[in-house]
């Protein structure tokens, strides 16, 4: 069943502490879970949720963006009507660069007004999750919110970035603070938010009219007295993944069978860009426990409790143990990874012993050679 609703993923000004893991792509394409990228899971959740109309507002670095999605086809988004567009930031002059999400929605406005949808979801890229929308949908015309703002109660320390929420006893939201901020609360915004399209663009001409220009720290949040913002509370696994840290632990977090099942297949399954490698080659004499490991990955040595993306060749005497091991990544003869994170393509020579901390894994750069 279609959703009266259009979707937006919102590049602009993400938050990201990604250090080399974004220097030369956006935090939406870094990959993720051996075959996938961050924004494969916000998208892939759209279109189960029965959106067929979603806009990617893109901000820096796209170039890998624009090849990962292509014309959309790998999430059934390639039609004439409606599908899957990505938006570049529009400028008049360098000046308008820095400026915020709602000055890019203005200057794309007709993508929103020429639309026969009425309500609209704002997310990110960075919360890697399983989500319908069309419960989120259901629970805001049930309460009749302004503002639907999807949440998740989070008692323990949050190792990414993330924003925090207050609720009074009905569910509403009273506060909310950047991740900053020193707010005593448990809730943390998942930063996906559903509201009518007509809301969303008087809330674009009223900000911008006085000269603010963030969605969410100028548009929404001075005005939660005025509106009627809603939490809608997500019970499923959350990884806010934009920063080093957070990365690495959510990463590692899919090697339980639980997580990756809750995860890629519930309530459907997470699609990305179809690339044909053969299966992975084990020869004689390796041993891979507790790892995922992707097609097209050729390994004689030993991989433990460690993540292989495509293409990786472990050589004979090889150790990678608890590491991430990026696109067509290789570990040399009697090589030691351990607690590691190598970026695509990045070649490790015979005998050569990388570790890293449990809290502060070693990083490689993209095609480095060591």
């Amino acid at each position: 069943m279609k959703l009266p609703l259009m979707g937006v993923i919102n590049l602009i000004h993400e938050t990201e502490d990604m250090g080399p893991l974004t220097s030369a792509r956006c935090l939406a394409t870094v990959p993720f879970g051996a075959r996938y990228r961050l924004i494969d899971f916000v998208l892939s959740s759209m279109v189960n949720s029965g959106m067929n109309k979603v806009a990617v507002f893109a901000h820096t670095k796209y170039r890998s963006l624009m090849d990962h999605l292509g014309s959309g086809s790998n999430w059934d988004l390639h039609s004439k009507q409606s599908g899957l567009f990505v938006l570049p930031p529009s400028m008049e002059d360098q000046s308008d660069f820095g400026k915020g999400d709602l000055y890019q929605f203005y200057r794309h406005r007709d993508y929103f007004v020429r639309s026969p949808l009425d309500y609209v979801v704002v997310a990110r890229s960075h919360m890697v999750c399983n989500i319908d929308f069309a419960k989120v949908l259901e629970q805001h015309r049930e309460r009749g919110s302004d503002i639907t703002v999807v949440c998740k109660e989070w008692p323990d320390a949050v190792t990414g970035l993330t924003r925090k929420a207050k609720l009074d006893s009905d569910g509403r939201i009273v506060d909310m603070q950047d991740h900053f901020g020193r707010l005593a609360s448990d809730v943390v915004s998942m930063e996906m938010y559903v509201l009518r399209k007509e809301l969303l663009l008087d809330l674009v001409d009223t900000s911008l009219a006085q000269g603010k220009d963030h969605f969410v720290r100028h548009a929404v949040m001075p005005r939660l007295g005025e509106l009627k913002v809603d939490a809608y509370m997500h019970e499923g696994f959350l990884g806010v993944v934009n920063n080093i840290p957070s990365y690495y632990k959510h990463s590692l977090e899919l090697l339980d069978p639980k997580v990756w099942n809750e995860l890629f297949f519930e309530p459907g399954p997470i699609f990305t860009k179809v690339k044909d490698e053969p299966p992975t080659r084990y020869r004689a004499g390796s041993s891979v426990t507790g790892s995922l490991v992707a097609n097209g990955c050729d390994i004689e040595g030993r991989v433990e409790g460690s993540i292989l993306f495509r293409g990786v060749k472990v050589h004979k005497g090889a150790v990678v143990r608890n590491s991430i091991v990026m696109q067509n990544g290789v570990i040399g003869e009697h090589g030691l990874l351990s607690n590691c994170i190598l970026d695509k393509e990045v070649e490790i020579r015979s005998d050569q012993q990388l570790m890293g901390a449990s809290d502060l894994p070693y990083i490689a750069l993209k095609r480095k050679i060591i």
